[in-house]
């Protein structure tokens, strides 16, 4: 009878989930810590998109208003006129 002691199991033994049992919750575990990272980056790169510049657009369409003075392509009172409109916004 103690003969048949370790094999009470059926041969398994740790309440018969086996020695890979803890390596499949170790892989699950893994997945969901994975999954989770991902989700994080994901809704982080969502919320980054939306970002108001606060502003930043404002400053590049006067370089761009200045460069095309500079050009030549507007002449002096569009150059003021379109300024004007820039700045009351």
């Amino acid at each position: 009878m103690m003969g048949n002691w370790g094999n009470m199991m059926g041969g398994w033994g740790y309440s018969g989930y086996g020695s890979g049992g803890y390596g499949m919750m170790g892989i699950g575990m893994l997945i969901f810590w994975i999954g989770i990272i991902l989700l994080g980056i994901y809704l982080f790169r969502r919320n980054a998109s939306h970002v108001n510049t606060g502003g930043l657009g404002k400053h590049r369409s006067m370089d761009i208003l200045r460069e095309r003075y500079a050009r030549g392509e507007i002449d002096s009172v569009q150059y003021q006129s379109q300024k004007l409109d820039l700045e009351g916004i």
